[in-house]
């Protein structure tokens, strides 16, 4: 019960955050979209603060377990190509979560947040780089940590897009040529018209 009264109080914060705002939403108003007492927030969560360093947690918790191999992934090639696949899935799956971090990671206001999250999980952090690290060194990269930082910034902003552009974004066409261009079986590309992007 404690953990279900929690996990409902961070969805309605995330809610109430993406709609208003950090420095607009009220504990008051994260209480009442999660159906709870105030003083239930306020038991679990003191400050307002500490409700967005849990809700980063566990985005970066999801980023970090994206490398985690899949039943099967026993090649470096598998375990690149579900990486990709399971990025863009969860990129679909949770752009309200994607939308808010990057907003806090960009706001002056949340940024020393992100900041301090992101070094309390510094562990997990340098785990992740060094699997995908791994990764590019069993493929025979030349230089396995730059291929790591451009595999990232690639897929950061493809993430970036999606959240943006969720409607219009070519997610199928984009996966198709990232698995090609990494060398990856792809299969035939999709019949995906590439439009425009379009905000929504």
């Amino acid at each position: 019960m404690r953990e279900q009264s929690q996990q409902r109080i961070l969805e309605a914060a995330l809610m109430a955050f993406a709609e208003r705002g950090y420095e607009g939403t009220t504990i008051a108003q994260i209480a009442e979209r999660a159906g709870v007492a105030r003083g239930l927030v306020s038991y679990y969560f003191p400050a307002k603060e500490q409700l967005l360093q849990a809700l980063l947690g566990q985005a970066l918790d999801a980023i970090l377990a994206l490398t985690d191999p899949a039943e099967g992934e026993d090649t470096p090639d598998l375990r690149l190509a579900g990486i990709i696949d399971r990025t863009l899935e969860s990129a679909a799956n949770t752009i309200g979560v994607q939308r808010l971090v990057l907003c806090l990671m960009l706001q002056p206001g949340t940024r020393e947040i992100f900041v301090g999250v992101e070094a309390a999980k510094a562990d997990a952090v340098e785990e992740f780089e060094r699997r995908l690290q791994e990764i590019f060194a069993a493929r025979g990269a030349e230089d396995p940590a730059l291929e790591e930082v451009l595999f990232r910034s690639v897929l950061e902003g493809v993430i970036f897009k999606v959240a943006v552009y969720p409607e219009t974004y070519p997610l199928a066409a984009v996966r198709h040529r990232l698995l090609t261009m990494y060398g990856l079986p792809a299969g035939d590309p999709p019949d995906e018209p590439v439009r425009p992007l379009r905000a929504t």
